[in-house]
């Protein structure tokens, strides 16, 4: 009789479901996609899947820092030239997240991003990519909620133009809006009434803050913006009277590990402070922010955390719920996924 062989940690976590609520639709596509549409498109990029990777993915030997990391997207938006493959790269990215075992995933896309190789109008690409999320997401049985995003580093009319979209499609796709970008050089003032205006349409936000930024950028999206989610903000730690604002907000903070490790935020993965925000009383979720740049997916996310960082299955357990509990999600849909997601845990 052949002998059961024992299941890897990652195998376990394999099996067991996930919520995902920071991931970028423009940092999600399959790097053979990418090949294909090199080759399809005539792109001036290499055609071969390592040397278009050099372009396109986190390498072992690029340098760790915001312009490096930011410089791939740039690339990828070259890639985005029909409504074919806007939708097709949508799909895609639904489909291995569901592969993955995430339950819900909240997937974020800067139509600006997605528009600029063809100028197409922003409100079609947005229609675009909603219209595959649905779909993709009934074809697959996993919950999706879009977030629109838009870029601090971009005209502020844009951005004006994006919050407009946003709210046009509350309730048909769209859940919540994010402020992203480079945040080292660009501060959030002046997006200030564009998320009053969101809010009071409805729509959830969060916005990225202490990722390249410190805790002063944490404060002000907490008390400038008003938002509930924190994208990132692992900085906060060096400021503890942020600390204790963000634990009386309960903010809710979506920490990605490998991104702050290739973008320069940590050295090392074992240097992490997830564990210390933790420590600190903060809300805290486990996200994978770009898995096609960084070539990982989330369940590895949260193997890391076990090896590297020392949490426990419990604390992953945890982290997962602390998800489900802050979706941009009717109060009784966040109370069907938490639900669920315990009687996985056997905690129901």
């Amino acid at each position: 009789m052949a002998v059961a062989r024992p299941q890897t940690q990652l195998e376990v976590l394999g099996a067991l479901p996930r919520v995902d609520l920071h991931r970028h639709l423009e940092g999600s596509l399959r790097l053979r996609t990418l090949v294909q549409l090199s080759r399809e498109e005539g792109l001036p990029l290499p055609q071969e899947e390592a040397a278009l990777g050099r372009h396109v993915q986190i390498q072992h030997d690029d340098r760790r820092n915001s312009p490096i990391f930011l410089s791939k997207f740039e690339v990828l938006r070259t890639f985005y030239r029909s409504p074919e493959i806007i939708q097709r790269v949508t799909r895609e990215a639904i489909a291995d997240a569901a592969a993955d075992n995430v339950r819900y995933l909240e997937l974020r896309f800067t139509p600006i991003a997605l528009a600029s190789a063809r100028g197409f109008p922003l409100g079609e690409v947005a229609d675009w990519v909603i219209a595959a999320a649905q779909d993709e997401a009934a074809r697959r049985g996993i919950r999706v909620g879009m977030i629109l995003s838009m870029n601090r580093h971009e005209p502020l009319g844009l951005a004006e133009q994006m919050a407009q979209l946003a709210i046009d499609r509350a309730g048909r796709g769209i859940v919540a809006l994010d402020l992203a970008g480079d945040e080292a050089n660009f501060t959030a003032e002046a997006f200030a009434s564009i998320f009053s205006t969101a809010r009071q349409a409805g729509l959830g936000t969060t916005a990225h803050a202490g990722e390249w930024a410190g805790p002063e950028s944490v404060r002000f999206a907490l008390e400038g913006l008003g938002v509930v989610r924190i994208g990132h903000g692992v900085r906060v730690l060096e400021n503890q009277e942020v600390v204790a604002l963000a634990r009386e907000c309960r903010a809710v903070f979506e920490v990605c590990l490998t991104s702050n490790l290739h973008s320069g935020v940590i050295s090392r993965l074992a240097d992490h402070p997830l564990p210390a925000m933790i420590d600190a009383g903060l809300q805290v979720t486990l996200n994978s922010d770009d898995p096609g740049i960084s070539n990982i997916r989330l369940s590895e996310e949260q193997l890391a955390a076990l090896v590297e960082l020392g949490l426990s299955m419990e604390t992953l357990h945890g982290l997962t719920l602390a998800a489900a509990q802050a979706a941009f999600l009717p109060a009784a849909g966040r109370r069907a996924l938490e639900a669920e997601l315990q009687a996985a845990f056997g905690l129901a």
